[in-house]
Order: structure tokens, then C-alpha cells, then sequence
């Protein structure tokens, strides 16, 4: 099966060459590390000498941010073990290696028995550790070929991803086989971890990660802000975060009948991705909106105006500025991005009607009224409507971070219940909620 499997996947690499060469050429994406992802092993992992190493896989952003806990946690229990990292994408590249240091990060191999063998051979962990729901099947097989153990943390099984693993199911089973451990996000993400293939005896709910993300550390940018709101008569805030395309054009509608009625509001609007920073600026240019770039000194004045967020990283850190919180790719079908991040500042919160991509944490907010769902017709009345009721709207962001304390604990289980599968570990100190058997 393995080898089938690998013959397929080169195949396929082949034959999309011409559009990964295309997306590099138009967006830069994918270059970075391409020979990292290619089985070469940088030196700079050879600085530090451990006998004892974890592997933790975080794809993107959400994952490492989802992991930051557990794996402070891990060194602090571990003295002496070494924790690396790996991430797809180059966004997730960069917070890693601001977070983890750049020794300890590295970009994921692909998924051929030559790139897997070749980190495994040189990293040698006793554990691999994969976040959300990341089955490649060639790099279990080989961890644990290896004599690694391998677990699977704040694992789901979203809406889009459950049909197309069903239809492998018999296929997944025996990938799966290779996992000695998956800790579901929910009691559904863990019935569907079942259906897909996950030995029932294996599968465990320890809750999301994701609930207990650390504040973000102050940036240089977060200073010039709380200097600006001092200076300016800046308000109210709205930010929207990790839009999508479709989405500016509609909060560029919205805003500008904000600030017809607040001649002092500000829009910090960040897209989602860094390829689409010049559209939506070549978009704000071509409006009767006056803009500002994350490029700004502090000195210019933003008051009525738009701060455009093109820069990567500090976005979580201006949810604190917030009177109102849109969280982008759910006015348009795409599935809507995470909402923990404005919660924990205890902001209020909008969403548009499309977020499957997080069903389990919205449906929480949204049964504790902590979160207002919005469509694009409704926009704009909402965010008026907030804007003039301030009890409301300050009752809001309280729900959602109260919401965010009443789902602590997911760290200390999943810290425990990762030691409990290294050599010589004693048992877990902590008891798994919601065990899963079948």
C-alpha cells in the first residue's frame, strides 16, 4: 500500500509541477524551505545535541499558536529533551521560529519515504506529535518504523474533510493503526475519528487547545496604537481579521456608513493572506477612504480612516483595541476562521453565517450568546446597531470571555497524556474526559 501510495504522490507532484512553479512565480508561495521539503535536512538543526526529541507538526498559524502551551509545558516537565517543529506554511514558519527559536523549526518534508527517512534518521524523536488532523501516511509509517511513539492532538474531522475520508475509510484504517493516541477536540470530533478509521480504544476528548491560547507578547505596533488612541480622538474600533476575498468590498461599505455617524472610527482590516495585501490596498486606493499601512510611523493620523494589517503576526494583538471584532471567510462560503483569538481580549464578536471550519467552538459561543452571526445584508445595520448600544455590546465580548475561562484544561491533559507515552513515563496524572470506546 505504502509504496502504491508514494508512486501516486510523485506522480502527482509531476504533474502539477507547472502550477506549483506558476504560484511561486506569482506569489512566492512554497519557495521558502523548498529544499527543506525535499528531504535536505538544514544544519541548523544540528546546533543543539539532544539525546531525547519530540517532532511536533503544526501546519499553519492556528496550529502553532494551539501547541505554544503544550510544548512550554513539555520543557518544563522534560529538562533536557529537545522539541522540534515543523510547519507547511510560511506564515506558520515564521511564528515558530519567533516563538520556538529558529534551531528548533524546520518546514514539514513531503510525504516520500526519502525526505520522511531523512529527518527521521537525523532527529531520531521518541515522540511525534501531529496537531488537528494531519494523516500522512508515509511519515507514520516511518515513525514508527522508527520506534517512535506518534499521537495526534486537538484532533477534528471537519465537515469538508469527513466525506473524502470516509470514501478511504479502509485505506485510513490501516494508515491510522500507526497512532497510538488521538485527543479529540470534541465528543463529535471523536465519533468521527472512529467512523474514519481511529481504533475506537485509542481515541480520547481532551478538549481544544485552542481555548488556551497565551496572550500575544506587545509588539513595537501595539505601542504606536495605544500612543495613537491617546493622542487621536479615535473610536470606536472595528477590526476585521482574516478576510477574504469578497469580504472587504462589503466592510468597506460598512464602514463608510460608520463613519458618516462616527467621524472618528477606525477600520483595521487584515487580510487573510499575504498574496492578497496589494489588491486589497489597490482596492482602498481606488475608494474615497483614506488608508494607512502597517508600514506607519505613529506620527501620521488614523482617525476616519482605514489601517490596513499587511504585515504578519500582530493581528492578535490589536483585538485588544477592538470595539467590535469581524472575523473574516465567513460572509463567503469558505468556512470561517477562528474566534478565540478576539475572545480571550473579551471583545465582542461578529460572524458571518459560514463557519464550519470551526462548528464546535462556534456553537459553543453562539449557545452562551457570545458571538453575533451576521449576513451581508445584515452587516451594516448590526454594526450600527452595536455601535450605539453600548451595554449590549460590552455584554457581548463579557460572554466570550467567560466562555474562553469556562473551557480550560486542555493543556494539562494533553501534556499528561503525551508523557504517558515516552519511555519510562509513569502513568497519567490526569484523568481524559470523555473517553471514547466503542
Amino acid at each position: 500500500m505504502y509504496s502504491l501510495y508514494s508512486v501516486l504522490l510523485l506522480l502527482a507532484l509531476i504533474v502539477s509541477t507547472p502550477w506549483w512553479l506558476l504560484e511561486m512565480l506569482r506569489h512566492g508561495k512554497y519557495r521558502t524551505g523548498l529544499s527543506e521539503r525535499l528531504g535536505t535536512v538544514p544544519d541548523r538543526l544540528f546546533h543543539q545535541v539532544a539525546v531525547n526529541t519530540i517532532w511536533i507538526h503544526a501546519v499553519s498559524v492556528g496550529e502553532v499558536l494551539a501547541i505554544s502551551r503544550v510544548l512550554e509545558e513539555l520543557h518544563a516537565q522534560l529538562p533536557g529533551w529537545r522539541i522540534v517543529v515543523s510547519t507547511t506554511t510560511d506564515t506558520g514558519q515564521k511564528l515558530a521560529r519567533e516563538r520556538f527559536g529558529e534551531n528548533n523549526v524546520f518546514y514539514v518534508p513531503l510525504d516520500l519515504p526519502f525526505a520522511v527517512r531523512a529527518y527521521l534518521q537525523a532527529l531520531r524523536p521518541k515522540l511525534l506529535v501531529l496537531a488537528e488532523s494531519e494523516f500522512w501516511p508515509n511519515l507514520l509509517h516511518f515513525a514508527r518504523l522508527s520506534g517512535a511513539s506518534v499521537a495526534v492532538v486537538n484532533a477534528r474531522v471537519s465537515d469538508r474533510s469527513l466525506p473524502g475520508y470516509l470514501r478511504i475509510r479502509k485505506l485510513l484504517r490501516r494508515v491510522m493503526q500507526n497512532v497510538q493516541l488521538f485527543l479529540a477536540q470534541s465528543e463529535e470530533d471523536a465519533h468521527r475519528l472512529v467512523q474514519v478509521g481511529a481504533p475506537a480504544e485509542r481515541v480520547h476528548v481532551s478538549g481544544n487547545l485552542k481555548f488556551e491560547v497565551k496572550l500575544p507578547a506587545k509588539c513595537e505596533l501595539v505601542s504606536r496604537f495605544f500612543t495613537a488612541l491617546e493622542q487621536e480622538e479615535i473610536g470606536p474600533v472595528l477590526l476585521a481579521g482574516s478576510t477574504l476575498e469578497g469580504e472587504e468590498a462589503m466592510l468597506l461599505e460598512t464602514f463608510r456608513q460608520v463613519v458618516s455617524r462616527y467621524p472618528g472610527a477606525l477600520l483595521v482590516l487584515a487580510p487573510r493572506h499575504p498574496e492578497r495585501f496589494e489588491p486589497v490596498a489597490s482596492l482602498l486606493a481606488s475608494s474615497d477612504v483614506r488608508y494607512q499601512r502597517s508600514q506607519w510611523d505613529g506620527l501620521k493620523p488614523i482617525a476616519g480612516g482605514i489601517f490596513l494589517l499587511d504585515s504578519i503576526g500582530e493581528l492578535a494583538s490589536l483585538y485588544e483595541f477592538a470595539d467590535l471584532a469581524f472575523i473574516g471567510g465567513s460572509l463567503v462560503p469558505r468556512g470561517g476562521h477562528n474566534v478565540l483569538e478576539a475572545a480571550q481580549f473579551g471583545r465582542p464578536i461578529l460572524v458571518g453565517p459560514y463557519t464550519q471550519n470551526f462548528r464546535e467552538i462556534i456553537e459553543v459561543f453562539r449557545k452562551a450568546d457570545a458571538l453575533c452571526v451576521v449576513t451581508p445584508q445584515s452587516l451594516t445595520s448590526t454594526v450600527l446597531h452595536l455601535l450605539e448600544h453600548d451595554n449590549e455590546r460590552e455584554a457581548l465580548g463579557r460572554r466570550a470571555a467567560a466562555m474562553m475561562r469556562s473551557q480550560q484544561g486542555a493543556t494539562e491533559r494533553t501534556v499528561n497524556a503525551l508523557l504517558a507515552l515516552l519511555p519510562e513515563s509513569g502513568p497519567v496524572t490526569a484523568e481524559l474526559s470523555g473517553e471514547r470506546r466503542a
